[in-house]
């Protein structure tokens, strides 16, 4: 992901709202919920990389890691699909 690590934990508080999450170490979050019947759980962990260089540009990166452990692959789904919406980047 093209994030800055501040950047990354702005869009992550924002994205997991609605949720129920708490930290786990410096890089990692545990997130899980139960709506409508569905209940879910991700364990997200991240590490940043250098930057990406293209010419004089430097674009910040971050591996991160998601493990939805047995959560139900529609579940799963409809979480990224909620949670692209707040850490999807450019336009077009």
């Amino acid at each position: 992901m093209g994030f800055s690590e501040s950047e990354w934990q702005r869009a992550l508080a924002t994205a997991l709202a609605p949720f129920e999450w708490q930290t786990q170490g410096p890089h990692g979050v545990a997130v899980r919920w139960r709506d409508s019947g569905t209940s879910g759980e991700l364990h997200l962990r991240w590490e940043v990389l250098p930057p990406r260089a293209i010419a004089l540009a430097r674009i910040p990166r971050m591996r991160v890691d998601f493990d939805f452990g047995q959560t139900p692959a529609p579940v799963q789904a409809a979480f990224m699909r909620h949670f692209d919406l707040y850490t999807h980047r450019g336009g077009g």
